[in-house]
Formats: structure tokens, sequence, C-alpha cells
């Protein structure tokens, strides 16, 4: 089974998951949650699979989120997906699904946890910190 990834190419830690994808070399399909989000079935089996309330899964920062009023407590998660379905960017990023499981992949490690192979050789992220070194060792430093 491939690796699915719900990524925004201009998130640095969308591109760093999908840096240690490819990097891992499994099968991948990428899919730009902007352009062709997850239908609301399948969103919130994604929510629910990678054991986060919608809220958690609802991105904040660079987004309509304030302007939307999502922040009101009165608001169910059935008001907050439609509003993710609404506006896609909404949608916390990167969605990662393997078969190991479902995971929102922030920090982009964790993706390391769902793949077959997590050993990738060294890995550094675009803003330069370690994630595995030379010798093949994860960095404990978050």
């Amino acid at each position: 089974m491939m690796i699915t990834i719900y990524h925004n190419p201009d998130c640095g830690t969308s591109r760093n998951t999908l840096a240690m994808i490819v990097q891992s070399g499994e099968p991948l399909q990428i899919i730009d949650y902007r352009t062709s989000p997850p239908d609301e079935a399948r969103l919130r089996w994604m929510i629910a699979e990678a054991g986060l309330s919608v809220r958690d899964a609802l991105r904040k920062k660079d987004t309509p989120y304030e302007a939307l009023g999502l922040g009101d407590p009165a608001l169910t998660d059935d008001d907050l997906i439609a509003a993710m379905l609404a506006h896609p960017i909404l949608i916390n990023r990167p969605f990662v699904i393997s078969p190991r499981g479902v995971r929102l992949c922030r920090p982009s490690e964790l993706v390391l946890d769902l793949l077959e192979n997590p050993d990738i050789g060294p890995f550094t992220k675009e803003d330069g910190e370690i994630i595995i070194d030379a010798d093949g060792r994860r960095s404990s430093a978050k």
C-alpha cells in the first residue's frame, strides 16, 4: 500500500514531511488538499484515525479562522467540518496516511513513525535542523 500525503507545497513542514517520505523510497500519492480536498467522510475519518479532535485539526495561522469566528466554543464539530470543507486551507497539514496509521505530521519528523523503513539516512530540515545525523541517529531535540 502506498503512502498518501495531503500536502501544501507552500508549507515548510509539509515540504519536509514529503522529502522524508520521498527519501524513504516508499510508493507515494501526493494530494494538494487546497485544490483536491478530502470529502467529508474522508476528512472525518482522517481526524479520528489520527486521534485528534476536530478543533485540533483546524489550522489557524494564515487562514480565515479568525474572520469566520471559528474560535467560538459554541460551534459544533459539524460547524467546523463544514468550514474546513468550504475553506480547505483550514485543514491543518500535512496529514499522512500509511499502512502504519494516520497522523498529522507536525512536527514533520512524526512521519518517520509511519514509514515501513524509517532508516532513511541523514536528513536535515529546510531550516537546518538535523533530524537524522550522518550516523543514522535521530535528533532528540524538539
